[in-house]
């Protein structure tokens, strides 16, 4: 028999405060921007955010790291006790340590094949005043600069009468990201940089690709606000750094070959 939490709501303040105190031990500073775009916070006697129908919301996060997620719940946590619902693939809930727990806090799983289900599902959370995350990269950018996104934070949006809300993390990927494992050294006092965009409203039947086209320049111009007062210089030819501003890290061409490479492998592991 799976386990279970005695309380989702409860399950999920633990993590928040095990994230907390993995901040406060390696004094990493989360610098915030635009938080006057992020919904009003209402008090309430609850531990938590209470979803309230109308209220809704897609978050729109940059994903450069494995790590970014958490800057972003921490910034909502701070904001309003706001608890976020990921879109995540099944392959990470079918992981032995991260699938009990993204099952335990009510997280949205895309599955294999069929992904109906959680284009649905998502929705129903929205319309019910839930904040739902999405990486509309779906993926990391091994370049460190926005790539194509998917269309379905906007058409999950209209659909539910709710904005997108860009939400732009720098830094957090010098901690934790692709080819790169985690390093005290670098995580200590590390700056990781938030900025979060005007929120974004989309008709019903809106067109999904320029929509989207919009959302990634939004999220870009979050990124370059990041990068341009993170407290830290990089130094030369810095990995973490994209190739347009000096880097290390893939040009874009570089990436989108890279990227390709690793479709056509999971289509071998995968078949249809």
């Amino acid at each position: 028999m799976p386990w279970r939490p005695a309380s989702n709501d409860s399950f999920y303040r633990l993590l928040v405060r095990i994230g907390l105190l993995l901040r406060w031990s390696f004094r990493i500073r989360l610098i915030t921007s635009g938080e006057e775009h992020l919904p009003s916070a209402v008090q309430q006697e609850s531990a938590s955010r209470a979803a309230v129908p109308g209220s809704g919301a897609v978050f729109a996060i940059t994903h450069f790291g494995y790590l970014d997620f958490a800057a972003a719940e921490l910034l909502l946590w701070k904001h309003s006790r706001a608890q976020l619902r990921f879109l995540v693939h099944q392959g990470a809930a079918d992981h032995w340590l991260a699938g009990p727990a993204i099952s335990a806090t009510g997280q949205v799983v895309v599955g294999y094949t069929d992904r109906g289900h959680a284009y649905d599902a998502a929705v129903a959370k929205l319309r019910a005043g839930e904040y739902l995350a999405v990486f509309p990269e779906a993926g990391v950018s091994r370049s460190f600069t926005v790539r194509e996104c998917k269309t379905g934070a906007v058409r999950m949006a209209a659909e539910a009468g709710v904005p997108v809300i860009p939400v732009s993390v720098w830094g957090a990927h010098r901690i934790l990201t692709r080819g790169h494992g985690f390093s005290p050294r670098r995580t200590w006092r590390a700056p990781v940089r938030v900025h979060i965009g005007e929120p974004l409203t989309f008709p019903t039947g809106v067109n999904a690709g320029k929509a989207t086209a919009e959302l990634r320049a939004r999220l870009q111009d979050g990124v370059e606000r990041c990068m341009s007062s993170l407290p830290l210089i990089p130094e030369p030819r810095a990995w973490w750094m994209p190739a347009k501003a000096g880097g290390n890290a893939p040009s874009e061409p570089e990436r989108q070959v890279l990227d390709a490479q690793d479709a056509a492998r999971d289509r071998r592991r995968n078949p249809r």
